[in-house]
């Protein structure tokens, strides 16, 4: 962490997007820590990142990884920051191989939300008269929506949720915005949500609705700092979820969906792979135990990762079964042909950049 200050105290300094909703979910992160350590003061220094400033193109054609955090992590790398706080979804499923999420907090809600023009405000997506086009810059949800609501169409929509909001009201292009449901309810939006899109309609994104805190892997007491903000049932799910995109060699630019859940010690994944006109899909459950043995907390360099996840007070059995279970699902998906539905949405994606 940062040297001390002139009272003697450590001010760490955190690093996160401008837009409001990620200084939302800075803000929250810093202010359960400073209930957890309060000889510690925290700096927030925000920033822009490459996919806030490309606004005219579609995520899954600008064709560049780490969209939302590659100008974050340098900052990480070149010591600015301390920690960033991101949205666990756009982390990469592979890190720079200096960084390591050090906490993954209680997740809110995961699932999509949809947003209705105001002359829809009582519908829901199935009541929407033929060829409505509905905002959405996730290449995942168009693939499922497709299949559940074929009288739709859908459009790219960019912008942080201010700005995509008011398109939706002030122009009459979109009929309805699909989000994620946990931006809108940190938003303090709830009100606005006219339908929440579950299980059978549309699977989730990896990660969607946690927040992750990435620190430098050799910080160990940034790390141990973080670490008292870990939620266990969250980390194990999320741990499976980006094992499974991990090992299908997956991104933005392809349609890749999970739901997860934990009962009676037992972690659930559903995961699926479909074509980007979501002709295909390929979906697929398993499930795996959670054991309970705890791991005692380590500051040394001998700590594992788990998709670049450093859990000092979670059971390491625990974890790699997550782990596993995320990698047996991503070679299950795989044996039934995953990996050629990928090919041809890669390809396609790249064609469409290139017009």
């Amino acid at each position: 962490m940062s040297a001390e200050t002139t009272e003697g105290r450590k001010t760490v300094r955190v690093g996160t997007r401008k837009s409001q909703l990620a200084m939302i979910q800075t803000n929250s992160v810093v202010a359960s820590l400073k209930k957890l350590c309060d000889d510690v003061d925290f700096e927030i220094i925000s920033m822009s990142t490459t996919g806030d400033k490309i606004l005219d193109t579609a995520l899954s054609k600008i064709g560049e990884k780490s969209l939302f955090t590659k100008e974050l992590e340098k900052a990480l790398d070149d010591g600015r920051v301390d920690f960033v706080v991101h949205s666990l979804k756009d982390l990469q499923s592979t890190l720079p191989p200096n960084m390591v999420i050090g906490a993954v907090l209680e997740r809110e809600d995961p699932y999509d939300a949809v947003l209705m023009h105001p002359k829809h405000a009582t519908k829901c997506l199935a009541d929407l008269p033929e060829n409505s086009v509905i905002g959405t810059s996730s290449v995942r949800r168009v693939a499922q929506l497709k299949r559940k609501y074929p009288h739709l169409k859908f459009e790219s929509v960019r912008g942080n949720l201010n700005t995509r909001l008011r398109k939706l009201d002030e122009d009459d292009m979109y009929s309805a915005l699909v989000l994620a449901a946990a931006g809108v309810k940190r938003m303090d939006w709830d009100s606005r949500i006219s339908q929440t899109l579950m299980p059978d309609e549309c699977l989730y994104a990896v990660g969607q609705g946690a927040l992750a805190v990435e620190v430098r892997a050799n910080d160990f007491d940034t790390l141990a700092l973080v670490s008292k903000l870990n939620h266990e049932e969250t980390l194990l799910r999320c741990v499976t979820e980006r094992a499974l995109l991990r090992e299908l060699e997956a991104g933005c630019s392809t349609p890749v969906a999970v739901y997860t859940e934990i009962k009676d010690k037992e972690l659930y994944l559903t995961g699926a792979v479909l074509s980007l006109d979501g002709s295909e899909c390929l979906k697929e459950t398993m499930q795996t135990a959670l054991s309970d043995t705890q791991t005692q907390s380590s500051s040394s360099a001998d700590q594992q990762q788990y998709v670049s996840v450093v859990a000092q007070t979670i059971s390491h059995q625990a974890l790699k079964a997550a782990e596993d279970l995320g990698i047996d699902m991503a070679k299950l998906l795989i044996s039934k042909g995953a990996g050629d539905i990928l090919a041809v949405a890669r390809q396609q994606n790249a064609e469409g950049e290139k017009k």
